[in-house]
């Protein structure tokens, strides 16, 4: 009996010091916390998706506390968030321009051959350090969906080999930007009207060989495009979003069909 008393008395004393011991280390080592970068924090989506250049809210909230970084810098958040941050800085927050991510890439299962098969980790990064990946365009979406594993709006998926983003969840963070090895992925105004569906830089006929709807840089749509929003370089065509207004003439126009419509307000 006596060595079960000896022994909760024990237990009791390493407790009872144990609390002693953490209630001064809570009162000596405390840390205040920034009000300022609490309220900062408050305004933010609490998205964590990087796209400021931190590493999450939190990280951003507290270097705005401390100055010297652009308020503007949440793309997620929009003129929401501009508008809070206004209020709690006590300075003019412009929101920065909606963007949204899109694939440059139209090279499905029908259009795009295989030149192997590829049996290995299932990583587009890891499947285009053999030979460019197992498609005929080296340029072309691998379709593991590395893209998809990053999106934390789950905004991505794979269809028919290749990725496909959905607009209206899409918060236009960059991390699947950043992670596509083929780079196919880039951010694009909200309020472009008309996309390349294409990466190919490769001459006419072998990108027309190795992907049917590959861009073959034939400038029909820069030599018609009433604006002269399209250029054509390195056998690929690309977009002024900021001149082109959307007539439709370069998508009519193309061969190839690799000029699109959008409409990513919806």
């Amino acid at each position: 009996m006596m060595s079960i008393v000896t022994a909760l008395l024990v237990v009791a004393t390493v407790g009872l010091i144990a609390s002693v011991l953490l209630t001064l280390a809570a009162h000596f080592l405390h840390v205040e916390e920034d009000e300022k970068a609490k309220q900062i924090r408050e305004c933010l989506p609490g998205a964590n998706c990087g796209a400021c250049g931190f590493t999450g809210c939190d990280s951003y909230a507290k270097a705005l506390a401390d100055g010297g970084v652009k308020a503007n810098l949440c793309i997620p958040g929009g003129a929401d968030t501009a508008g809070k941050l206004s209020e709690v800085l006590g300075v003019a927050v412009e929101a920065g321009e909606a963007k949204v991510a899109f694939v440059h890439c139209n090279g499905n299962c029908e259009a795009a051959p295989k030149k192997m098969i590829y049996d290995g980790m299932h990583s587009c990064k890891t499947a285009s350090m053999l030979y460019g990946g197992p498609n005929a365009c080296r340029f072309g979406c691998v379709g593991c969906g590395d893209c998809a594993a990053v999106c934390s709006a789950h905004a991505i998926c794979m269809q028919d080999g290749i990725a496909h983003v959905d607009s209206r969840a899409c918060m236009g963070c960059g991390a699947c930007e950043k992670a596509c090895p083929k780079h196919l992925i880039t951010l694009v105004p909200k309020g472009a009207k008309t996309v390349v569906m294409c990466s190919n830089t490769e001459k006419g006929a072998t990108a027309r060989k190795n992907c049917q709807n590959a861009c073959i840089g034939c400038k029909k749509c820069e030599l018609n495009c009433p604006q002269k929003a399209i250029t054509v370089t390195n056998n690929l065509a690309a977009i002024d979003y900021a001149t082109c207004n959307g007539c439709g003439a370069c998508v009519e126009l193309c061969p190839m069909h690799c000029l699109k419509t959008a409409d990513f307000s919806a």
